[in-house]
């Protein structure tokens, strides 16, 4: 399928809409923040494999290695 570019004043029109609404409808909140070390713990693989409603974690590559 191939589709054709977006016009430049939709596209703009898209980025403003995502801008004003960057902390509302497009915000996201972690139950925890880990780092790639973390997300190989078979405790802590259990814990962000459950899939739960409102739990988000977020994998931080620059955390430091422990």
């Amino acid at each position: 399928m191939v589709t054709a570019p977006i016009a430049p004043a939709a596209m703009r029109a898209l980025s403003a809409r995502v801008a004003s609404e960057i902390r509302t409808t497009f915000a996201s909140h972690y139950t925890r923040t880990i780092s790639l070390l973390e997300a190989l713990d078979p405790g802590v693989i259990s814990a962000y494999s459950r899939r739960a409603t409102g739990e988000k974690f977020l994998i931080n590559p620059s955390l430091a290695i422990e």
